[in-house]
């Protein structure tokens, strides 16, 4: 279980409703009288009540699978589902090339990337490959022509840069190694965060946004193997908090959890956790 069942938080919600339904009680005793006889069972059905309640907190705790937090101002939400049933802009992380070549060497077909490319161009990315060569860049977001590399595009990106198509923003998100290996050490998951933040800043038109939690996926944080989702969500509502990044009423942010992943984050912590850290 991700929540323990005497967890504090639980224990404070639970004396919250005992506090509610006693004072109920107290208020109905004064005009009704119970009988001595009755006052035992009475006594024992309310004990049973109050088992089921702390029961049902405990177990609700367990399974949330949506919370939704207030960061500076921001609405965002946490939840299990599907990021390309979600509305308006929708992200999704790429590599540092924008590669668009899935077969499962330079992009795998089990990746959100991978399951994106497949979905919308199944028969050709000859339109996301234009799409991208001719979109305008900041001058600073070109690092230049990678002519050693030996397979998928040549043109290299700073991460965090994005590129919108329709209604999806695609991220430069994972450096690629010379095996075509996904990876960033922690200051660069860092940096792409806070880059990222900003240039969404700049594009989303007042539009909701909705995410994955980056890094969830094939890519590897150096040195730290063993971080979870939920350590990768954490960092996230981190630097979206200290970003320059406010979504305006009604817009929103949406952090979108593969619902096979959805057991492994306890989303008590998240939810009554300060702004969310």
């Amino acid at each position: 279980m991700k929540v323990s069942f005497f967890d504090k938080r639980v224990f404070k919600e639970f004396l919250e409703f005992t506090s509610v339904i006693s004072t109920t009680l107290s208020l109905v005793l004064i005009f009704i009288d119970i009988p001595k006889e009755m006052k035992l069972n009475a006594g024992v059905c309310f004990l049973v009540l109050l088992i089921f309640i702390y029961l049902f907190l405990w177990i609700r705790a367990n399974n949330l699978t949506e919370v939704d937090l207030n960061i500076e101002g921001s609405k965002v939400i946490v939840k299990s589902g599907d990021i390309f049933e979600q509305p308006e802009f929708k992200v999704i992380a790429f590599n540092e090339y924008f590669d668009t070549q899935v077969d499962d060497k330079i992009i795998s077909r089990q990746s959100l990337n991978g399951i994106f490319i497949n979905k919308y161009f199944a028969e050709s990315t000859s339109d996301l490959d234009e799409h991208i060569e001719k979109y305008q860049f900041d001058k600073d977001e070109v690092i230049g022509k990678n002519t050693t590399r030996k397979f998928g595009k040549k043109i290299q990106y700073s991460i965090g840069t994005i590129c919108i198509y329709n209604e999806y923003i695609l991220a430069a998100f994972s450096k690629f190694d010379q095996q075509n290996r996904a990876l960033l050490t922690m200051p660069e998951y860092l940096e792409f965060l806070i880059k990222f933040w900003d240039n969404v800043n700049r594009v989303y038109a007042q539009k909701n946004v909705s995410v994955p939690i980056f890094g969830s996926g094939i890519t590897r944080i150096k040195e730290h193997k063993n971080i979870s989702d939920e350590d990768l969500l954490k960092i996230m509502l981190w630097t979206f908090r200290i970003s320059e990044m406010r979504f305006k009423y009604p817009a929103k942010l949406t952090i979108v959890i593969h619902k096979d992943k959805i057991d492994k984050i306890n989303l008590l912590d998240i939810k009554t956790a300060k702004n969310g850290l």
